[in-house]
């Protein structure tokens, strides 16, 4: 439930900006402010929840992040000014970015003879709130107006918090040893830390990007924008079947990266099919292009294979999200300004191709078999306090 809520807020409100700022009275320019809050406050939340870890523990943490959604949703839903709009939009964002960061340890510390399988299951929830809500925020504000239609969404945050209170409230019962969790400069120092934050961090900059732009290369191809939007479609459903299997894959083997280099292929191909050839077959350039962010997946489900505790879990979640988001959100600026100055597709596409090439790189430093509590030790710089919850 706490997965499902965490894109929520993002794509209820996407098809319906333009609609929403001819009532309220923002500017298509407030549109792109709109865009860029997501990665942001998913960026800003990666960097500072590992601190409100430290100080509340991971489930009471939870409980907030699922709180902080569901009054900005509802919150937002009711108010009539932009200012008021784009703070609570960014307090909901806030909520699913420490929800972004919480989720991965708790898998560890819940389920870790299970990574694989619960990773599946809560990336897939997390797909499924992305598609859900783009697919019926219109026809709901068709019906009902955009006020419910963006609103309704609220309940499931309040009811993602409703676990839990009881799990807190069952937590004393039970005999859990964790060790808090390490500040930032210490992960900082960390080639594995570094390695996923690159892996992470490039496979959702050239996936926004894409999400962004797709339509408009096809549009310019002499593509319709019906066939545009579908091809997004497209995209995304592909998205949602590596985010099945994915997990699984690197689970099963004890270095992913040549699993991580045939997407690098994957993301290779796409891009000269689309750069090159864009109508000769698109719905095979788009398919293959699904393929290439199965490193996401992968990427979130290593944050617990290449740890030990569920406190070095929650540290390498932080730290991954914050530095891989904050970078992401340059991604569909940059190739939008690149394809402004210079009036075609190659630039932006090398862009994205030595965003790969980073991807790549990153990836061979955290697919290796090792853990980041390791690099600590090395150091005489691992966590030596503990205490029973």
């Amino acid at each position: 439930m706490s997965a499902l809520t965490l894109r929520v807020a993002v794509t209820a409100f996407s098809p319906l900006a333009e609609r929403i700022g001819a009532e309220i009275g923002y500017s298509t320019a407030i549109v792109g402010v709109f865009g860029m809050i997501p990665t942001a406050m998913f960026a800003l939340s990666g960097l500072l929840t590992p601190a409100l870890v430290r100080r509340a523990g991971l489930e009471r943490t939870a409980l907030i992040a699922m709180l902080m959604a569901g009054a900005g949703m509802l919150a937002r839903a009711m108010v009539g000014a932009t200012a008021g709009l784009l703070t609570l939009s960014a307090l909901a964002l806030a909520g699913m970015g420490i929800g972004n960061v919480v989720i991965p340890p708790l898998v560890k510390r819940y389920f870790p003879d299970r990574v694989a399988v619960l990773s599946s299951l809560y990336i897939t929830m997390v797909q499924l709130g992305t598609v859900v809500p783009a697919l019926i925020a219109v026809p709901v504000a068709q019906a009902h107006g955009w006020r419910v239609s963006v609103g309704l969404w609220a309940l499931l945050g309040f009811a993602a918090a409703l676990p839990w209170f009881g799990v807190l409230r069952g937590r004393g019962r039970l005999d859990v040893t964790e060790t808090p969790v390490p500040a930032g400069g210490r992960i900082s120092r960390s080639p594995v830390a570094w390695g996923m934050a690159a892996m992470f961090g490039m496979t959702s900059l050239i996936t926004y990007a894409m999400f962004a732009w797709l339509p408009k290369i096809l549009a310019e191809a002499g593509a319709s924008d019906a066939f545009g939007g579908t091809m997004v479609g497209l995209f995304a459903l592909v998205g949602l079947v590596s985010a099945l299997s994915a997990p699984t894959m690197v689970a099963r083997v004890r270095n992913p990266f040549p699993l991580v280099a045939l997407f690098g292929v994957c993301f290779f191909v796409a891009f000269a099919g689309l750069l090159f050839a864009p109508m000769s077959a698109p719905v095979l350039w788009v398919v293959i292009l699904g393929l290439g962010p199965s490193t996401f997946p992968m990427a979130l489900t290593l944050i617990n294979l290449r740890t030990r505790s569920s406190a070095g879990s929650a540290a390498l979640s932080g730290f991954t999200q914050g530095v891989g988001y904050a970078v992401a959100c340059a991604g569909p600026l940059l190739f939008g300004v690149l394809h402004t100055a210079t009036g075609g597709w190659l630039a932006p596409f090398a862009l994205l191709g030595a965003a790969e090439v980073v991807l790549l790189i990153g990836a061979w430093q955290a697919c290796k078999p090792r853990v980041l509590e390791d690099g600590w030790n090395a150091r005489t710089d691992t966590p030596r306090r503990a205490y029973t919850a």
